[in-house]
């Protein structure tokens, strides 16, 4: 919200800066913010205060972004977002320290050898937790959720604080999917349909929100399936397929220690080519035709 604030006062005073960072509460974009807050006016001064790669790359352009007519009432906006980005950060530092605390206090020690095999990024919100995938692998006894598509130690953690360690508790992947609220809800009778509401547990969110990423995704067996039905019935349907496809391997990674390894788009439409050729083998069966290559 205040990262917003900053932008908006930013453009009220014809200073560009959003339109040539994408982060603005990156180091340069703060050192600047700062300096002009302390009086800088200075195009060339305050792209000075950049990292040499930002400088090099789009010196030019930021010294044409910085070139606004500064205002007392944005210069006061500025400054009052950029306190209350400031606050609230101090307040996630804050709340990653205990994070570590908590799992220091449940989970003694990091193991002796740390495993070296390298993680998937996070692009945004890292927790600042040190040894935070360790930690995590030992709670799950060496099982990593990693390497499911999708799922970084980030997101893995959030789904740890909501679903807990033992997901035996949900005697299949049907009852943890319906649970998370992923599971179809449609109750039909005849000609009478009821929808049945499974609710929405912010550990379905959670899913959900890696399903929409995976839409994306150029190389991923999960992604492709997801836009092959999000062509058919819709966005909102194609998230939440994908959602439950990915909370099921979850629930049998954890529980049955069964590895799910990505195989890839190809991988998959080999497999779809592969169902579609059987199916019309037995068409041409049906209708008494032969087949040409």
């Amino acid at each position: 919200m205040y990262i917003n604030h900053m932008q908006k006062a930013l453009i009220e005073m014809n200073i560009r800066l959003p339109e040539v960072l994408s982060q603005i509460q990156g180091a340069s974009g703060l050192a600047m913010i700062d300096a002009i807050l302390s009086g800088v006016r200075d195009p060339h001064q305050l792209v000075s205060l950049c990292h040499s790669s930002l400088i090099k790359n789009k010196g030019e352009e930021l010294v044409k972004a910085l070139e606004g007519f500064y205002t007392q009432i944005g210069l006061f906006s500025l400054g009052q977002a950029l306190e209350g980005y400031k606050f609230y950060k101090k307040q996630i530092q804050n709340c990653d320290a205990k994070i570590g605390e908590v799992l220091n206090e449940y989970h003694d020690t990091l193991p002796e050898n740390p495993s070296k095999q390298p993680r998937k990024p996070i692009r945004h919100n890292k927790p600042d937790v040190k040894g935070l995938d360790q930690y995590l692998l030992k709670i799950f006894d060496g099982k990593d959720a990693t390497a499911l598509s999708g799922i970084t130690d980030y997101n893995w953690l959030q789904i740890y604080t909501e679903t807990g360690a033992d997901l035996s508790r949900w005697p299949s992947e049907k009852h943890f999917t319906s649970w998370l609220g992923l599971s179809p809800g449609q109750n039909n009778s005849g000609k009478r349909q009821k929808s049945k509401s499974k609710g929405r547990p912010k550990a379905g969110h959670l899913f959900r929100v890696t399903a929409q990423s995976l839409l994306q995704s150029k190389h991923i067996a999960l992604g492709a399936f997801g836009r092959r039905l999000r062509a058919r019935k819709g966005p909102s349907i194609a998230i939440k397929a994908v959602a439950r496809k990915l909370a099921e391997q979850y629930w049998r990674l954890m529980v049955r220690g069964k590895e799910y390894v990505e195989k890839g788009v190809e991988h998959y439409i080999q497999q779809l080519n592969h169902q579609k050729m059987r199916q019309l083998q037995k068409l041409a069966i049906e209708l008494e035709v032969e087949l040409i290559a």
